[in-house]
């Protein structure tokens, strides 16, 4: 039997019309069919409405049963990043470019929501990526990812040194602008542009695809999602890098740092439509042809 959702978080893109829209007919609708509505506090600014329950992206997780949002893809990963440590179940609805993640259409919000209260609804999981960064032995930083962990050079076009190692294995050294350490969701975000392969969601692994690599040889490979990737920034790196998780989150490399990503302990329950299906997505975001006959 499918959990029921009584405790609707509410999450939303701040100062963006369309989404803004959407969040207030949410609102509207989930007062009406008599939900508890936790809003998120940059939400609650733009709702201008009086006895609004408030609470920061911690207490949702800590108190939802489901959380909304309403957004692109990189609202989606803000708030997941957050969201996965409380195992809520989360829906997006697509204010964005590809949503990827935001899989409901603003004009069907309603109808759509109403199968998943009643039950009709797939779920789920999508793995995290668990990123690290050491100096001399010491944890310097770390933080979560949805799509993926990339070293890069501050600087654009400026290549760098580092070795690969997996599970302990050395694999390869490598001049090159980067390295983009992808999981199956992140498999059609920045990985897609680098040439990486597509991974469908229930695929445990990951892919490696090097920017712009400094031979003809380099190519994208995939490893199992258990593997520790441990990435050694050369000394001979003159200035220092960095490492992005999901575009958002930066955390300081020097050179002679490692960098070691595996999977994160938590895991995102994504809640879809009945009628989601990945393969549809892939065909809608990526202009594929459809069936011919």
């Amino acid at each position: 039997m499918q959990t029921p959702f009584d405790n609707i978080g509410l999450i939303g893109k701040p100062q963006h019309q369309g989404a803004n829209e959407s969040l207030k007919a949410l609102y509207r609708f989930l007062k009406a069919k008599g939900k508890r509505i936790l809003v998120e506090e940059r939400v609650a600014k733009e709702l201008e409405l009086d006895d609004l329950e408030v609470m920061d992206l911690v207490a949702i997780g800590q108190h939802a049963d489901l959380a909304i949002v309403v957004g692109g893809d990189g609202n989606m990963l803000g708030a997941a990043r957050v969201l996965s440590r409380f195992n809520v179940g989360v829906v997006g609805v697509n204010r964005g470019n590809l949503g990827f993640l935001t899989d409901i259409h603003p004009d069907d919000v309603e109808r759509q929501l109403e199968g998943i209260f009643s039950g009709d609804y797939a779920t789920e999981q999508r793995f995290l990526l668990e990123v690290e960064v050491y100096r001399h032995n010491q944890l310097k930083s770390s933080n979560a990812a949805v799509n993926e962990a990339v070293l890069h050079h501050g600087k654009v076009a400026h290549m760098m040194e580092f070795e690969v190692h997996i599970d302990d294995q050395f694999v390869f050294s490598q001049r090159s602008d980067g390295l983009i350490v992808a999981t199956p969701t992140g498999s059609t975000a920045y990985s897609l542009s680098g040439g990486g392969p597509i991974l469908t969601p229930n695929l445990d692994a990951l892919t490696l695809v090097p920017m712009f690599p400094h031979t003809l040889s380099s190519r994208p490979i995939v490893v199992d999602a258990n593997s520790v990737v441990r990435l050694v920034v050369s000394h001979d790196n003159t200035e220092a890098l960095q490492v992005s998780c999901d575009g958002h989150v930066v955390l300081s490399v020097l050179p002679g740092d490692e960098i070691q990503i595996r999977k994160n302990p938590y895991t995102l329950r994504l809640i879809h439509p009945r009628s989601y299906n990945y393969f549809n997505v892939l065909r809608t975001k990526l202009g594929w042809g459809s069936k011919l006959y």
